[in-house]
C-alpha cells in the first residue's frame, strides 16, 4: 500500500519510537495520522490527532476503533519494560487487542496495512530480560497467526524486528543502536513493498537466521 494518502493509527504516538513512525508518516503525505496515547495532551505535534489510547483497556480499544473507522493503517507500537503482568498486557494482549479490533475497519477500506513493532527478543531470550522476551515471542506468535487469518481480507501484517533502538527504554545500554527515524523508515518502506517482515539490524538477521541451531 502507498503511506502518501493514508489514515493511520501509531499507539505509544508520543515519544520515542512512536513519535518516529507518527513523524515519517506525516513526512510522506499520510492524510491522517492518529496519535493513540494515554494522555493526549502530550501530542504537540499539529499534524498529528490526538487519541485517547490505552491498548490494555478493553473500552478505550473499542471507542478507538468506532471513532477511527476510516483507517487503513495500524501500527502497533506501544510497549513496556518491566513487571511480567504489564509487558503481556500491554506488549501481547494490547497488540491482540487492536488487532481484532481494527481487523474489520481495515476489511471495510480495502484491506490495508497490519505493522506490530515486535524485537529480537522476539527469537532469543536472556534471564534479565526474560519475561520481556517472552511477551514478544508471543507477539511475533500473534503476528503469524493474522497474517494467514487476515490474508483473505487483502490486509497485510507485517511484522518488524529491530535490536537496540535509541530510546528511553534502551537508555543504559551501551551497545550499538539504531535510530528511532532508521526503523520508521525501514517499516514504511516495507509496508510499500509488500513486505511481511522486517528485520531492521543485523543483530535481528543475526537471530532469525541461527533460529534453527540447537538452543545452546
Amino acid at each position: 500500500m502507498r503511506i502518501e494518502g493514508a489514515v493511520a493509527l501509531v499507539t505509544g504516538a508520543n515519544r520515542g519510537l512512536g513519535a518516529a513512525f507518527a513523524r515519517a508518516l506525516v513526512e510522506r503525505g499520510a492524510k491522517t495520522v492518529y496519535a493513540g496515547v494515554r494522555d493526549p495532551s502530550t501530542v504537540r505535534d499539529p499534524a498529528l490527532v490526538p487519541l485517547p489510547l490505552d491498548v490494555t483497556d478493553p473500552g478505550q480499544v473499542a471507542a478507538a476503533a468506532e471513532r477511527c473507522g476510516d483507517v487503513d493503517l495500524v501500527i502497533n507500537n506501544a510497549g513496556v519494560l518491566g513487571q511480567a503482568e504489564r509487558e503481556m498486557a500491554t506488549n501481547y494482549l494490547g497488540t491482540m487487542a487492536m488487532s481484532r479490533a481494527f481487523a474489520p475497519v481495515l476489511a471495510r477500506n480495502g484491506g490495508g496495512a497490519l505493522v506490530n513493532m515486535l524485537s529480537v527478543l522476539s527469537f532469543i531470550t536472556f534471564p534479565q530480560v526474560a519475561t520481556y522476551a517472552a511477551s514478544k515471542a508471543a507477539a511475533w506468535s500473534l503476528t503469524n497467526a493474522l497474517r494467514q487469518e487476515l490474508r483473505d481480507q487483502g490486509t497485510l501484517v507485517v511484522g518488524v524486528h529491530a535490536g537496540y533502538i535509541d530510546t528511553e527504554m534502551a537508555a543504559r545500554v551501551t551497545q550499538p543502536k539504531v535510530s528511532p527515524a532508521l526503523v520508521a523508515a525501514m517499516t514504511l518502506d516495507g509496508v510499500e513493498a509488500g513486505l511481511t517482515e522486517v528485520l531492521v539490524d543485523e543483530l535481528s538477521r543475526a537471530a532469525k537466521a541461527a533460529l534453527s541451531a540447537a538452543p545452546a
